[in-house]
C-alpha cells in the first residue's frame, strides 16, 4: 500500500510543477497590465523583464523560442525576431514603447498556451517521449496569397512585383513547381553589390533554394523557430502537400503585438 502511495506521489509531481508554472506566468501576466495601461506598476520594467525572462527560463527552458521572443520584444524589433538585420521591418502601425510591450504580453500569453498544453499533453508525453508544442497556430497567421514570379523573369520584373502587389517577397517558380523566394532585401543587395543588370539578369540568379516550408497546424513559435534555424524571414505554409500560403516576419511580429 506504502508503495503504491508513493509512485502515486511521484506521477503527480510533474502536474504540480506544471500547474504552478502556470499560476505564476499568468501572474506575471497581469503584473503587466499596469506597464500597458500607464498605471502605477510596483518594479520597474527592467526589474519585470529581468523576472519575465527567469520564469520562462524555469518553465520552459533555457533554450525555448519562447525566451528568445521574450528577450527580442524587449527591443520591440521584427529585426531581432530572427536575429537577422538585413530587412527592415514593416511599420505596424503602433509607436515603440506600446508596440514592444503589446509583444511582450503575446509572448506571456504563448508561455502559458505551451505550459497549458504540455499539462494537457502529459500522459501522452510520458507514453510517446516527445515534447508536444502548442498556441496559436502558423496558418491561422500566414498571408493565403501565393504571389510568384517564373524564375526566368528578370530581376526587375521581380521588382516591379514586389512594389505592384507591396509584398517583400516572391515564391519563385520552375515548371509550375515552388522552388525558393526572393526578397527585396536580397534583390537590392546583390544587383548593388554585384553589380548585375536587372534588365538582363534572371530571378534564378538571386533565389534562395531549397524551399522552406512549415505545416499550417504547426505552432507560431515553431516558426520563429525555423527561420532562426534557416536564417531566413519567409517561409512557404504547406497543407496535404500543397503549399497553401507563406509566413513572414512581419506576420509574426503583427501576431505578438497584438496587431490584426
Amino acid at each position: 500500500m506504502a508503495a503504491t502511495s508513493t509512485a502515486s506521489k511521484k506521477s503527480k509531481r510533474p502536474r504540480i510543477s506544471l500547474d504552478r508554472s502556470i499560476e505564476r506566468m499568468r501572474k506575471q501576466l497581469a503584473d503587466l497590465a499596469p506597464y500597458v495601461k500607464k498605471g502605477k506598476a510596483s518594479r520597474s520594467l527592467e526589474e519585470f523583464d529581468a523576472e519575465s525572462e527567469r520564469l520562462i527560463a524555469e518553465s520552459l527552458g533555457e533554450t525555448s523560442a519562447l525566451l528568445d521572443a521574450y528577450q527580442y520584444a524587449q527591443l520591440g524589433e521584427a529585426a531581432g525576431l530572427v536575429n537577422m538585420t538585413e530587412e527592415a521591418p514593416e511599420s505596424i502601425g503602433l509607436d515603440g514603447e506600446r508596440q514592444s510591450l503589446m509583444q511582450r504580453s503575446r509572448v506571456l500569453e504563448s508561455c502559458v498556451s505551451e505550459l497549458e498544453a504540455r499539462r494537457a499533453a502529459e500522459p501522452k508525453k510520458l507514453r510517446s517521449g516527445k515534447q508536444v508544442l502548442t498556441g496559436p497556430q502558423v496558418a491561422e497567421h500566414m498571408s493565403p496569397e501565393l504571389r510568384s514570379v517564373p524564375h526566368t523573369a528578370s530581376l526587375r520584373e521581380a521588382g516591379q512585383l514586389m512594389q505592384k502587389w507591396k509584398t517583400g517577397s516572391l515564391l519563385v517558380t520552375d515548371k509550375q513547381t515552388y522552388v525558393g523566394f526572393i526578397t527585396d532585401s536580397a534583390l537590392a543587395r546583390d544587383v548593388v553589390a554585384n553589380g548585375l543588370d536587372p534588365n538582363t539578369t534572371a530571378v534564378k540568379t538571386c533565389v534562395r533554394t531549397p524551399l522552406v516550408a512549415i505545416h499550417g497546424d504547426r505552432p507560431l513559435i515553431e516558426a520563429v523557430r525555423l527561420m532562426k534555424e534557416q536564417a531566413t524571414r519567409h517561409l512557404a505554409v504547406a497543407q496535404d502537400g500543397q503549399i497553401i500560403g507563406v509566413i513572414s516576419v512581419s506576420n509574426i511580429l503583427r501576431y505578438y503585438s497584438g496587431v490584426v
